[in-house]
């Protein structure tokens, strides 16, 4: 409970709470919904926003707050499977990397410059391509996770290696501490905020990601997302046909989210920071 004050003392964790809650609400809601999202013809078209439709209905049929709803909830699900797969990997590189050293460090970071200087976004691109048929939820979180570790993990290294250098390391290690318990009980807690940080900030550019490609075609346009949303709206020309509320809710789901999962990282990772701690003390 004390965390929870402490942490709502900061108007960016309080505002990007409300919101995430206020979307996972969304997203939960889809378990009620009177309608099939990949089915069309399913309420009158091109209505605009009523209490019967909040939203108002789209070109293909379809109830608008519904299928943002659904969109919500894929979009989510793919952000976190790309942030939690390639925090391990980020994590176990890292750590690794940094407190081995030498030709193991050498490997693991010619690896992670691999990543880091290839065209990113077109071997996304060609990969979304060639395995175009199998591209569910599932399949381009872990294809997104893959590719968003590099940078992170070099992060994390840099981190350890700075950790690696401090007293308490060699005083452990005299002691006679295992390498797995000076890493759980040292490292960890002074790794954690960039750890939470870089999670969130993996899941937006994992939206993103989402986002481009769905625009560009290269995912199971039938499966309501945030990009596949706006793909339709834009292949039915919405806003030249003045269905402005067929565009806007996926652009205004997306801003809403991604601002929430920034200031959520923000005011954690400050939070969890111990400098920023013992400068909150001193302050007190």
């Amino acid at each position: 409970m004390k965390v929870l004050r402490d942490l709502f003392r900061d108007y960016r964790f309080a505002i990007s709470f409300c919101v995430l809650c206020l979307l996972f609400l969304l997203a939960a809601l889809t378990v009620v919904s009177p309608y099939d999202p990949t089915r069309w013809g399913v309420v009158p078209r091109d209505l605009k926003p009523s209490w019967e439709h909040p939203l108002g209905t789209n070109s293909k049929g379809q109830d608008v707050f519904w299928q943002g709803a659904f969109a919500i909830r894929n979009s989510l699900i793919i952000s976190i499977i790309a942030g939690v797969v390639s925090r391990v990997i980020a994590v176990l590189v890292g750590m690794v990397a940094g407190y081995r050293g030498r030709l193991t460090d050498r490997v693991l970071m010619f690896i992670s410059d691999s990543f880091l200087v290839i065209p990113l976004f077109l071997i996304i691109v060609m990969l979304a391509m060639l395995i175009r048929r199998l591209m569910n939820l599932v399949t381009l979180g872990l294809l997104l996770a893959v590719f968003g570790w590099a940078w992170d993990a070099r992060l994390i290294r840099s981190q350890i290696l700075s950790l690696r250098e401090r007293e308490f390391t060699q005083t452990a290690v005299l002691s006679g501490s295992g390498t797995l318990r000076l890493v759980l009980k040292e490292y960890v807690p002074f790794a954690t905020p960039l750890v939470f940080s870089t999670l969130i900030n993996n899941m937006s550019w994992a939206i993103g990601m989402e986002m481009t490609l769905a625009v560009l075609g290269l995912v199971d346009m039938d499966t309501p997302t945030l990009g596949t949303m706006l793909q339709w709206a834009i292949s039915y020309q919405a806003m030249l046909l003045g269905y402005w509320w067929w565009v806007l809710t996926p652009v205004v789901l997306a801003i809403l989210l991604f601002v929430a999962l920034y200031w959520l990282s923000v005011s954690i990772s400050e939070y969890l920071d111990p400098r920023t701690r013992l400068q909150r003390v001193g302050a007190q």
